[in-house]
């Protein structure tokens, strides 16, 4: 599997990558400019991601914006629904507004933060990328 992580605090990108490295290759970025990029590269080298984990409150480019961008590339590229990279939003607001405007532009799911590793494994379970 292939996991891309955009996490703007060094210690939850840290975490991040340590939990998730243990299901495949990982990487990582900063912000969500570096995000968008990383995920651009890799369909261009058709290496696509299964797995984006984007924080919502980041630098440049917040996640929510990021999530719609990627959603507007695999459109523009023509990916098949079945074939799209599975996203799961981390956040520490719980505003259910935004959670549910997210789940409209493309979002699988979200983790509250301070993440639980055994939800987030259930989550990655039930999105069958386990």
């Amino acid at each position: 599997m292939r996991i891309l992580v955009a996490e703007d605090d060094s210690v939850s990108r840290k975490f991040m990558h340590e939990f998730l490295s243990n299901y495949g290759e990982c990487d990582v970025t900063k912000d969500g400019i570096e995000a968008i990029e990383a995920f651009i590269m890799a369909l261009d080298l058709d290496k696509p991601y299964d797995l984006v984990c984007l924080d919502v409150m980041m630098p440049k480019v917040d996640g929510i914006k990021v999530l719609k961008a990627i959603r507007d590339l695999e459109n523009i590229r023509e990916i098949e629904s079945e074939n799209r990279v599975k996203i799961i939003v981390t956040t520490a607001l719980a505003n259910i507004d935004f959670i549910n405007s997210s789940f409209q532009t493309g979002l699988e799911a979200y983790m509250e933060k301070p993440i639980d590793l055994d939800a987030f494994e259930d989550i990655m379970k039930k999105m069958k990328l386990l």
